[in-house]
C-alpha cells in the first residue's frame, strides 16, 4: 500500500492512496486542473481511479469532485447525508457513477480493506478512513473537534497517520478572526489543535515505526515549524521521542508529499 498527500489545509484537501490492485481518492477539494497537475507530480493518473471516497460536503473537500468525477468517469462513495449534503454542490453525476459507503462500515477491493468512521464536525455526516492491507494500516483523520475514544480504538496501532493539527490555539485567539468563527474552530465540531493532536496521537501510537503526517493546517492560525515544534515536545511530556520510532512529515496546501509505502 502507498499513499500521497496530495494537498492538505483549508484551501483544498485531496489524499491519494493504492495497491497493486487499485488507487483511491480520499476528497477533491482543488479545481480539476490541480488536482491533474498535482497527479502527474507523483506519475499517476487520474483516469485509473477505482474511486473516490468523500468524507464531507465542505467546499475545501469537494471543489473539483464533479469535475473530476464526469472527466474520468470515476465513481463516488459517500454516505446518504453526505450525498444530499452535496445536491447542488457538485454538479449532476451519473447514477452509475453514485455509490454509498454507509458510516461505520468496511468495504473490500480485493486485498484492500477500507474502514470508514465518524468524526465530530460541523457537517452532515462527516466521516473518515482507515485503510487496511497485509495487517498494515494508514489512518486519516481531520475535520474533527477532538478525537473520542471510540475513534482512538479504530485508529489505533496505524502504521501511518495523515493526522490533523489544525491551529496553535495561542495564534488563533489573537488573530483576526472574529469571535463567532473562533468558537467554531474552539467547538467540539471544529478542528483539533496542535497540542490536542498531540495528546492524542500519544494514545494511539504503537511501538513501532510510524510515520505521522501534520495536516489540515491554518494558513492564519498556525505554522509548519510551529505545528512540529508543538507535537514534538507534547509527545515527549507523554515519553515518546520523536525519530526514535516515530517520524513527523509537513503537508502543504499546493505540493503533493512522495509518494511512500506503508
Amino acid at each position: 500500500m502507498r499513499f500521497s498527500v496530495l494537498a492538505s489545509g483549508s484551501t483544498g484537501n485531496a489524499i491519494y492512496i493504492e495497491n497493486d490492485e487499485h488507487a483511491f481518492l480520499v476528497d477533491a477539494g482543488l479545481s480539476g486542473k490541480k488536482l491533474e497537475s498535482l497527479f502527474a507530480s507523483i506519475g499517476r493518473d487520474m483516469g485509473k481511479l477505482d474511486g473516490i471516497l468523500v468524507t464531507h460536503e465542505h467546499s475545501d473537500h469537494i471543489k473539483g469532485l464533479g469535475i473530476a468525477a464526469r472527466r474520468h468517469k470515476v465513481p463516488i462513495y459517500a454516505n446518504a447525508k453526505t450525498w444530499t449534503a452535496m445536491d447542488g454542490l457538485v454538479g449532476e453525476i451519473p447514477v452509475d457513477q453514485r455509490f454509498h459507503f454507509d458510516m461505520e462500515t468496511t468495504k473490500s477491493f480485493g486485498g484492500l480493506d477500507i474502514e470508514s468512521f465518524g468524526v465530530s464536525h460541523d457537517a452532515a455526516d462527516p466521516m473518515f478512513y482507515v485503510f487496511h492491507e497485509h495487517g498494515r494500516k494508514l489512518a486519516l483523520i481531520t475535520d474533527t473537534g477532538y478525537v473520542s475514544d471510540r475513534m482512538k480504538g479504530i485508529i489505533g496501532a496505524s502504521d501511518a497517520y495523515v493526522f490533523e493539527s489544525n491551529h496553535d490555539i495561542g495564534m488563533l485567539q489573537m488573530g483576526r478572526y472574529p469571535w463567532s468563527v473562533k468558537r467554531r474552530i474552539l467547538s467540539d465540531v471544529g478542528h483539533v489543535s496542535n497540542e490536542d493532536a498531540a495528546v492524542a496521537m500519544s494514545e494511539v501510537l504503537a511501538e513501532k515505526p510510524t510515520r505521522i503526517y501534520l495536516s489540515h493546517l491554518s494558513k492564519d492560525n498556525n505554522m509548519k515549524d510551529l505545528a512540529r515544534m508543538s507535537v514534538e515536545q507534547t509527545l515527549q511530556t507523554k515519553g515518546i521521542i520523536v525519530g526514535d520510532y516515530v517520524d513527523l512529515f509537513d503537508t502543504s496546501p499546493t505540493e503533493a508529499t512522495p509518494l511512500v509505502v506503508v
